[in-house]
């Protein structure tokens, strides 16, 4: 029995729809907060509980039963505890393996977010005292979080961003749920650490181009300091929360935290990921 967490988000339901092609429905637990939205889950045969990571009694009952769990980590800011209690859950009811998407990162004590990664790096940590068999996903930057950059009018605007000439091995989000559901139903996979990414490096140069390409348009970008970005932000109305995400992950991408490039995402899937141009088309319907 496979439960994962986080059903109905993007990831979560990518990672199901993959699952789905290769064991039955019954052997799938869809953990989620809403009913309503987790109501598609029920109509393909998939068990749905309901609770969330802070409510360690709806934890408990989401356990029973249950050998392998797929952890995908939460987005608050007391998301460490949160994930503890998962593991916590997991580990009382004598689950097998824990499998958890954490982030791909060169150095964390020297992220721009570091208040915001390192959780991260202290739930893969709790995940190995804990006993249980595990496997760490150490997800890099979405393709599909692009237009969160860049903006939803790109193709008129173009791309102005704090990010120099730094690049990223962008990999779509659906290839990243369709690995995580080859680790949750081979074996093999226990007590190793993944980077999940693509192939190849691509820079906010290389996007623009790519979407010069595809769409017949002028793509241009512009790298810019980020305090301009900052009050730019501020000045269209973004929550400092996602200030501080936006700027952040930018300047990373300036520092070349995400130049990380393995072939574990190819050896999952058993083939090469999608390319950044394929993606682009893809994510931008061109």
């Amino acid at each position: 029995m496979i439960l994962v967490t986080g059903a109905t988000g993007h990831l979560g339901s990518a990672t199901i729809k993959h699952l789905l092609k290769s064991t039955e429905a019954s052997n799938i637990v869809a953990f989620a907060r809403d009913e309503n939205k987790a109501k598609y889950l029920k109509e393909k045969g998939i068990e749905v509980r309901i609770g969330t990571y802070d409510d360690t009694s709806s934890l408990d009952k989401a356990m029973q039963g249950i050998d392998k769990v797929f952890l995908i980590s939460g987005a608050d800011q007391n998301r460490l505890q949160q994930h503890k209690n998962v593991v916590d859950a997991a580990k009382k009811v004598g689950v097998k393996h824990i499998v958890y998407t954490g982030v791909s990162l060169k150095d964390v004590k020297t992220s721009a977010i570091k208040s915001f990664m390192e959780s991260h790096f202290q739930t893969e940590d709790y995940i190995k005292e804990s006993g249980m068999a595990n496997t760490i996903l150490r997800h890099n930057l979405y393709a599909d979080g692009i237009p969160f950059f860049v903006g939803e009018k790109v193709l008129e605007t173009g791309i102005y961003l704090p990010s120099a000439n730094g690049k990223v091995p962008y990999a779509l989000r659906r290839e990243m749920g369709e690995a995580a559901a080859n680790v949750l139903l081979q074996s093999g996979h226990e007590n190793k650490t993944y980077e999940i990414a693509g192939n190849e490096l691509y820079s906010y140069h290389d996007v623009a181009k790519i979407l010069s390409e595809l769409s017949g348009k002028s793509v241009t970008y512009t790298d810019i300091e980020a305090s301009v970005f900052t009050e730019q932000l501020k000045q269209i109305g973004v929550p400092e929360i996602g200030i501080f995400i936006a700027t952040g992950f930018s300047t990373d991408i300036k520092n070349e935290q995400y130049e990380i490039v393995t072939n574990d995402l190819e050896k999952l899937l058993g083939r090469k990921p999608t390319n950044l141009k394929d993606s682009l088309k893809e994510i931008y319907k061109l």
